[in-house]
């Protein structure tokens, strides 16, 4: 029998019984100690944490930087940037988001010894309990990342965090609670992470043999242990992936806005961090050949299967279907909306293809007549500037103010502002044409290998100087030159550009912060590097208006920041409600 008919029964005998038609039926709502023997449902708390992770979907923060700018008005990372920004305001607030996340996690980590994981194999019931509580562990301190990156902040010559809550909160509990440091949430988090790292296996993976299995599971048949830790859940939390933030929050701790006496050790434990994470993919010997253009591997993309992960990507979220990113951001000539508008100051941050930055006009060979001749072949990839071709019938884009379709100049309100348009994240054979429209598979990385090579040659650097290594495989120079190689920059003339700062720690980390600009461009980097680096938030957005063949370099969009905006707010009800949370200085 069907759960249809069923449940035409139950309104069958409903409706012929002896109760009034007006009485109250009772409600389908189960207790919340169900969980303890529906594992389903306490399953639920911890899900509620990967679908809070910040990095399932794109936020486009850039334009909030001088890397891009949006043609929408209401944009409210528009609005950030021109001086809207507020403790009201704050579409960069991780406050709400996380501390949800937060909660639900807390309250699996409170149960979790208390659900009958599996009846009839306590070793089973062992390790699904392990498993899950490593999870939330690792999510657990994702989330705390992403509200200390976007919360911390100075109150009175103190760095402060956010407030510590590891129990799950009751309408009886004090939520008065004050923040901690910046250093005490920064040990949480790598306490997490340890015990993440402790339960949970580095990759999932089928076994053959029972010799495979952990001595900690000494014993468990071989279909057994796959059932807990085999392939079926890849794309969650594992022990790679907790070591990948460990590197990711240990960069942040290091960075100068952060670490006021610029610590030499914190700058350390950041280039370890990242390095055993590379050591774990075998360094540059596993670097991807085509992961400059991971987001439009057709082949690649398309032919992967139920949790299986490119070479270029970590960590990444499930395949979708649609074509929402062409949608918002192809071109209006290709039916899309040209949202995000990369500016001429990213466009100028691209060297030539010798190596060179473009205002070394004599060694790069730049000319402003034909500015984007034998550059960095990944400003092609990454950015649709004038004449070039788009889309899935190879159309020619005309960006020009004299332009004589939608693409050109300022034409209508889905028009660039600035002369480009974003390609970088679009797939080039989605078509938006009512009369032939199609979708293709998408993903979104969590955490791409690159992000984890740039992290540790800005450490390194720091560290231990361009050539160090600190024991470790490869030197910042080494990493550098091996992604700019990949991307086709320097290979006709050994990257002499690289060579000449090799032994300049200032210099390389010039270039270092450049490299990660152009290889993370887009991806929501930006806004959060500027900050650590303590660099300034105030640069002009500038385009270029081109007529008659001629190029100049236009103002499009003031930036608006004070200074104490470098340490985003507390949300303003929250400090109205709780007078022991204090409000970072200036807002």
């Amino acid at each position: 029998m069907n759960r249809f008919s069923v449940l035409l029964i139950g309104v069958v005998l409903a409706l012929t019984g002896c109760k009034k038609l007006t009485d109250p039926a009772p409600q389908n709502n189960g207790d919340f100690e169900n969980i303890y023997d529906e594992p389903s449902l306490a399953h639920g708390l911890l899900l509620n944490g990967y679908t809070r992770l910040p990095t399932n979907g794109w936020t486009f923060s850039d334009v909030a930087t001088d890397d891009a700018v949006s043609n929408d008005a209401t944009n409210n990372f528009r609005r950030v940037a021109t001086g809207q920004w507020s403790s009201v305001l704050n579409p960069l607030d991780q406050w709400t988001n996380s501390r949800a996340g937060i909660q639900y996690l807390n309250m699996f980590l409170a149960e979790a010894d208390k659900v009958n994981w599996d009846t009839k194999d306590p070793m089973l019931a062992t390790m699904f309990k392990d498993r899950l509580t490593g999870e939330a562990y690792g999510l657990r301190a994702y989330l705390m990342f992403y509200m200390l990156q976007a919360h911390a902040g100075w109150v009175n010559g103190v760095l402060y965090g956010f407030p510590l809550v590891l129990d799950p909160e009751t309408p009886t509990s004090d939520f008065n609670k004050p923040r901690a440091t910046f250093d005490e949430c920064m040990q949480q988090i790598y306490s997490d992470l340890a015990k993440a790292e402790e339960l949970l296996p580095l990759d999932y993976n089928d076994i053959s043999s029972a010799s495979q299995v952990p001595a900690k599971y000494a014993g468990v048949k071989t279909e057994n242990y796959n059932r807990v830790f085999g392939r079926l859940f890849k794309l969650r939390m594992t022990a790679r992936i907790a070591k990948a933030i460990r590197a990711k929050a240990a960069l942040l701790a290091a960075s100068p806005a952060y670490s006021t006496a610029n610590n030499p050790d914190r700058w350390v434990e950041a280039a370890n961090r990242a390095g055993e994470v590379l050591q774990l993919n075998g360094w540059l010997t596993n670097l991807d050949p085509e992961g400059v253009t991971w987001y439009n591997n057709k082949a690649e993309i398309d032919a992967l299967a139920s949790g299986a992960i490119p070479k270029e990507i970590l960590w990444r979220t499930n395949i979708g279907s649609n074509s929402d990113l062409e949608a918002d951001h192809y071109p209006p000539t290709l039916f899309g909306n040209g949202r995000l508008n990369p500016t001429q100051n990213l466009v100028d941050a691209f060297p030539m293809a010798n190596g060179y930055p473009i205002r070394d006009a004599a060694s790069s060979g730049y000319s402003s007549g034909t500015p984007y001749a034998n550059r960095d072949p990944r400003l092609a990839k990454y950015i649709v500037y004038n004449g070039e071709i788009a889309g899935p019938t190879n159309a020619v884009i005309n960006t020009s103010a004299d332009g004589l379709t939608n693409d050109a100049l300022n034409r209508v309100e889905t028009s660039t502002r600035t002369g480009y348009y974003m390609r970088k994240l679009l797939r080039q054979d989605v078509s938006r044409n009512s009369a032939s429209i199609n979708n293709q598979k998408h993903y979104r990385p969590h955490i791409r290998y690159t992000e984890i090579f740039l992290a540790y040659a800005e450490a390194a650097n720091e560290a231990w100087g361009p050539t160090g290594t600190g024991g470790n495989a490869n030197s910042a120079y080494d990493i550098i030159k091996a992604l700019r190689n990949r991307a086709g920059v320097g290979r006709t003339n050994g990257d002499a550009y690289l060579e000449s700062v090799k032994n300049d720690k200032d210099a390389m980390r010039t270039l270092i912060r450049n490299e990660r600009r152009l290889e993370l461009a887009f991806e929501g980097f930006r806004f959060w590097d500027l900050r650590r680096w303590n660099q300034d938030l105030n640069e002009t957005a500038k385009g270029v208006r081109i007529q008659q063949n001629v190029h100049q370099v236009i103002d499009v969009e003031a930036r608006s920041y004070q200074d104490f905006m470098r340490f985003g707010p507390i949300p303003y009800s929250e400090v109205l409600k709780f007078n022991a949370l204090q409000q970072n200085t200036g807002w």
